[in-house]
């Protein structure tokens, strides 16, 4: 048998056994829960990746961004001038702008009770809940009171909460869990964020 025969033959029965994982698939009948974590770039780009296939097939989206406060950002540029996507920034900026523990978790419960109200509104395909889990990890927020907020989410609402640190138990109740691994970072070497790039 020629190689061009045998890669054949091995695709073929990778086709049956991806059309068998398909077939055997099944819809939950309601958003998932979706968690971008780990230390490395793109937690939040991905997101609003998501943001832009979902708005390819006409759905409903959301944003609530927990600490970048009035931080000019290029996709909150982009989507005010394409709209259709519903923002709010919440935040007041990083933590260790503020230096206000009792302010931060004033804005991050203002945030939440926000994308709370956004979540069981029954009006949103996906929410977005940027840099969240930074909120959780300095406990601006509770984490039994996040899950039941995300509980109490409309079925058709699906949502993805990003930010390093992610809690335990946040990603056992998430449906996709994908933590960003920093290899290599120009700041390490001195290089600082680039408009366009990294913001």
């Amino acid at each position: 048998m020629s190689d061009a025969d045998t890669h054949k033959e091995e695709m073929k029965k990778l086709q049956a056994k991806q059309r068998a994982k398909v077939a055997e698939a099944t819809d939950p009948g309601r958003g998932l829960i979706l968690v971008h974590t780990g230390n490395g770039k793109g937690k939040s780009s991905s997101a609003f990746g998501v943001i832009v296939r979902a708005l390819g097939w006409k759905k409903t989206v959301g944003v609530v961004q927990f600490i970048k406060g009035t931080w000019i950002t290029g996709e909150r540029q982009f989507f005010d001038r394409l709209g259709g996507v519903t923002w709010h920034t919440m935040g007041e900026g990083f933590t260790w702008d503020t230096q206000d523990k009792d302010r931060d978790i004033a804005a991050a419960e203002a945030a939440f009770a926000k994308a709370r109200e956004m979540m069981e509104s029954g009006e949103f395909d996906l929410i977005v809940l940027d840099e969240i889990n930074i909120a959780l990890r300095y406990d601006y927020l509770d984490i039994h009171a996040v899950i039941d907020g995300l509980k109490a989410r409309s079925d058709r609402t699906s949502v993805i909460l990003t930010g390093r640190d992610a809690k335990p138990e946040l990603c056992d109740y998430a449906d996709l869990v994908t933590e960003m691994a920093e290899v290599k970072h120009p700041y390490a070497a001195g290089i600082k964020a680039q408009r366009g790039v990294d913001f």
